[in-house]
């Protein structure tokens, strides 16, 4: 029964979920030096993927979270690491998020699989690498279980196995708690950046007959979703959307050594995101819920060199359970 107990205890300010969410991405200074490789999609669209390599025989895929990008502090951090661990990274920019808008009306989405599929099948045909491993966090950790999972026993050996981090893996009652009062700021934050992008689809493509009135009110995902996702992706209704694009119903059916990290004090989750029973019920499928970490944080203390919890977690189930040499 692969239920992870946890070791992740941070000092008493770290304890605090908004606390420990909001240090990483205000005041960690990770960087990293990329090197961009644009490939062209199959619709004629492109997608920027960018590599830091060490001259290693495994690549770890790394999948930013909504309206993230390679400059996350998340991202920045994980590669520094692993780069250091002797293993090759490469961070999947989704469509729009890196820097420059992506050519179609259409960019990403919470269960978007198929851009995953494209940049996997690609990285396979062009490298030669023997491991291929996947770490999505948050929308991107919804992302890589929901793409293990549908893949099943018919993915790759090349890919090795996932982890993900900080994953709304039941998008339907995520979104009950992100509309609460105590996210308001984080949807502020959020809304900030994705209505300047609904905005400009709506500046390039006139036929997309953007509501502005709408947009200019929304003040939950849903809104979004009727005024966006559904009518770009092609969705009946926002809840239609939240039912094939979570991740949870696919959890079962991954068979590759996977990993998600859920801290219980993370406001953006519901009880529905603590999937016990169905790592309890897998051969495959590993859980570990942490007491402390919030949002993608995991931040232990204000010493730099202590805030590493994260990133050695995900190098020892790298080594431990998916059994890949790491120096």
């Amino acid at each position: 029964m692969p239920v992870f107990s946890s070791d992740f205890l941070p000092t008493i300010p770290f304890r605090n979920g908004h606390f420990n969410t909001v240090y990483r991405p205000l005041f960690m200074k990770d960087e990293s030096v990329f090197n961009r490789k644009r490939i062209t999609t199959w619709d004629n669209d492109f997608i920027d993927l960018d590599f830091s390599l060490v001259g290693s025989e495994t690549l770890v895929v790394l999948i930013h979270g909504l309206e993230g990008s390679s400059e996350s502090k998340y991202i920045t951090a994980s590669s520094n690491h692993l780069n250091d661990k002797g293993l090759d990274t490469v961070c999947f920019n989704l469509r729009g998020c890196s820097g420059e808008d992506n050519l179609l009306l259409a960019t990403y989405h919470s269960g978007k699989t198929e851009d995953v599929d494209f940049v996997i099948n690609h990285l396979l045909e062009h490298f030669d690498y023997k491991n291929i491993v996947l770490v999505g966090f948050s929308l991107g950790g919804n992302l890589t279980l929901k793409y293990l999972g549908e893949k099943g026993d018919k993915i790759s050996s090349v890919i090795k196995g996932g982890i993900a981090t900080s994953v709304p893996i039941d998008i339907a009652s995520a979104e009950i708690e992100m509309d609460k009062l105590k996210n308001k700021l984080y949807m502020e934050m959020f809304f900030k950046t994705m209505k300047n992008k609904v905005l400009e689809k709506a500046h390039k493509f006139p036929e997309y007959n953007l509501d502005k009135d709408k947009l200019f009110k929304a003040t939950r995902f849903k809104h979004l979703e009727y005024l966006y996702t559904v009518p770009v992706f092609g969705f009946e209704s926002p809840e239609d959307y939240w039912q094939k694009a979570s991740s949870k119903p696919y959890l079962l059916n991954i068979k590759r050594p996977t990993l998600l990290i859920n801290a219980k004090d993370d406001t953006f989750l519901s009880r529905e995101c603590y999937p016990f029973e169905e790592a309890e019920n897998s051969e495959f499928f590993f859980f570990e819920e942490t007491k402390f970490g919030g949002h993608c944080g995991f931040m232990t203390s204000f010493k730099p060199q202590d805030n590493t919890w994260l990133e050695y977690r995900i190098e020892r189930f790298i080594r431990e359970n998916i059994q890949i040499d790491i120096l």
